[in-house]
């Protein structure tokens, strides 16, 4: 089922621009209890393999957008300390995080994208904010520990940023991109050290990472991710957005039920 997993999560990242993780979140978190996974212990390892699998699909996706010479690496050397600092910590908020608390932020985080996708057209107004590297260095903290807890890149909060910054959306894209591989590797080395000292782990487990899955899906994401942007030229995307967004409120509505009345 894995690279089943994987091949959807490539397809949406190719056609909607957003990162397989609020679609890989929830259905490890659905996967991991059917394998009953320790209850406390299966939102934590969705987010950490989640975010696992971006390391390697972040690299063709920087590969190709640098190719394009799309890829700004002044602002992603500007954003990245930071952003590495914030991953650290989200992990470490996570490690420490009540499980109903943990899904809960998620599918708050999940519902806000949802409405965010229905309200967003292609090309966002551009700002013309000019931010001290101070204020950069704390916006990717702030967008690297949000990543690490909810398992994503960082593609649906560092777009925004600098689309205000007044980068257009093509070289907004390719920059997050960039940005989504420090997140991925101090996130992910994080909870591998973090998930070590816990002793009730399933087998096939690199901390919090399990790795039947992060391989699964790693072995179809990197090859269908170019498949859905070659689609998202065909397709009627902006339908298909609003379908997959109703589809992302759906779950972060049932999540959060889920997560505030867990006995009914």
């Amino acid at each position: 089922m894995y690279p089943a997993y994987g091949a959807l999560a490539g397809l949406f990242a190719g056609l909607f621009g957003i990162g397989g993780g609020a679609w890989l979140v929830p259905v490890m978190v659905w996967d991991f209890s059917r394998r009953g996974f320790p209850p406390d212990q299966i939102m934590i390892m969705a987010v950490a393999t989640s975010l696992a699998t971006i390391i390697i699909t972040s690299l063709s996706s920087v590969y190709a957008h640098h190719r394009h010479g799309a890829i700004r690496w002044r602002i992603v050397g500007l954003l990245a300390p930071g952003m590495l600092l914030g991953s650290v910590l989200g992990s470490l908020i996570a490690d420490h995080l009540p499980a109903v608390w943990f899904k809960s932020f998620f599918a708050l985080f999940l519902i806000i994208i949802a409405l965010r996708m229905f309200s967003t057209g292609a090309e966002q107004d551009r700002g013309h904010w000019n931010p001290s590297r101070w204020l950069l260095f704390l916006s990717g903290a702030l967008i690297g520990s949000i990543s690490s807890l909810v398992g994503i890149g960082g593609g649906s909060l560092s777009v925004p940023l600098l689309n205000k910054c007044n980068y257009p959306l093509r070289n907004a894209v390719a920059i997050s991109s960039a940005c989504g591989f420090p997140i991925a590797i101090a996130g992910t080395a994080s909870y591998i050290a973090l998930g070590m000292q816990k002793h009730d782990l399933p087998p096939g487990s690199w901390g919090y990472i399990f790795a039947p899955a992060f391989i699964g899906i790693v072995i179809t994401s990197v090859f269908f991710a170019p498949v859905g942007a070659k689609l998202a030229h065909i397709l009627p995307v902006a339908c298909l957005k609003k379908l997959f967004a109703l589809m992302l409120l759906a779950v972060g509505c049932k999540m959060l039920w889920i997560a505030a009345y867990p006995s009914i």
